[in-house]
């Protein structure tokens, strides 16, 4: 009995000696914390090739492009008058873009309305592969620069004025059949809704035809009692549209009102209406929002302006080609091949009324 209790004894000791011995290796199980670098499971369904869903095809897509744009990129502005103020606004929105893109930007063009020399400067800027090219579509005449430019891969959008039948992938501007309504329904009520009126324009730029249009159309609907008796041809130049006004005074001393369909005709139209000293009887609603129509407005010599968002135009135009540069909505699985740009038709930037009482919110600062 002794002997078994000794045996006992003797295996008890044994195996508490071996507990001890093994026991500093326990903590290696807890080694555990280094297992996460095991857990790069995460990468397992990259490893898993799912089929692509069209949702995932397009999460795909979009995603890439949030990166900014490398600094080399180029948008540029073509135009023809770079130096009116009108165009302030085209340089503000398009300078505004290249910030916001982190991308280069050139407003370029002749300081006259010259088409050939435009058309030139388009060429010049083609040759810098530029990502981008915004154009005032002054002209029909542009149309071969524009198609050339988007058969070299460039995008192209029109900006104020459209170019019918050119390549270009959308028009940015007002809508300027509506802006003549709304310059006519103005000028309707400061002349009690009948009287002679003349237009001052530029003859022959798709954008001002427009609006001398909608002038037209309103005045034959819901004011058959006021007479357009003449349109005059200023060419952009507010001495010209001075000149011509007072010409038209002269044969109809009677004329109740002027509408003005850009914005050196307001101020020619104000400056006649001075000189002549009929401010008050000669009614004038102009367009735009150039600082001196809006000192004539704060002076009472013109009753109101029919402003555009212009800014918007060049900022849209250049954000819409970047957005195609680099991240085109996929409308299709091949975009290119089915002929479809991922771009909207065209935009209406829309209009804001100018008078005495909201003047001063419009100056250029």
């Amino acid at each position: 009995m002794q002997r078994r209790l000794l045996v006992v004894l003797c295996v008890l000791t044994i195996l508490a000696t071996l507990s001890a011995c093994s026991a500093p290796a326990a903590p290696a199980p807890t080694a555990a914390p280094a297992a996460p670098a095991a857990t790069s499971a995460p990468a397992a369904p990259a490893a898993t090739a799912v089929p692509p869903t069209a949702a995932s095809a397009a999460t795909a897509a979009t995603a890439a492009p949030v990166a900014a744009p490398a600094t080399n990129k180029l948008y540029v502005e073509a135009l023809a008058l770079t130096n009116l103020p009108y165009f302030i606004d085209h340089r503000v929105g398009l300078e505004f873009a290249g910030k916001v893109l982190n991308a280069k930007t050139k407003f370029v063009g002749p300081v006259d309305y010259d088409m050939t020399a435009m058309a030139n400067t388009m060429d010049q800027a083609l040759a810098e592969n530029p990502s981008g090219m915004n154009v005032v579509g002054f002209d029909p005449a542009l149309k071969p620069s524009i198609d050339k430019a988007i058969d070299a891969g460039v995008p192209v959008v029109t900006l104020d004025a459209e170019v019918y039948g050119s390549k270009r992938y959308t028009f940015l501007g007002t809508g300027n059949y509506h802006a003549g309504q709304v310059g006519a329904q103005l000028l309707a009520k400061e002349i009690g809704g009948k009287g002679k009126v003349a237009i001052l324009t530029k003859v022959g730029q798709s954008n001002l035809e427009e609006r001398i249009q909608g002038y037209k159309d309103e005045f034959a609907k819901n004011f058959p009692g006021i007479e357009v008796v003449q349109i005059i041809d200023e060419q952009s130049d507010s001495a010209k549209a001075a000149d011509g006004l007072k010409a038209v005074l002269q044969r109809v001393p009677d004329l109740a009102g002027v509408g003005c369909v850009e914005a050196a005709g307001g101020v020619g139209a104000a400056t006649a209406a001075k000189e002549l000293n009929i401010v008050g009887k000669l009614k004038i609603i102009s367009m735009d929002r150039d600082d001196g129509t809006l000192k004539f407005i704060e002076d009472g010599v013109i009753q109101g302006s029919v402003a555009q968002k212009t800014a918007l135009m060049s900022y849209l135009g250049t954000k819409f080609m970047y957005l195609m540069n680099h991240g085109a909505v996929p409308v299709v699985s091949d975009n290119k091949a089915a002929g479809i740009v991922p771009m909207p038709e065209s935009v209406d930037t829309g209009t804001i009324v100018i008078n005495k009482d909201n003047a001063k919110m419009f100056y250029h600062k």
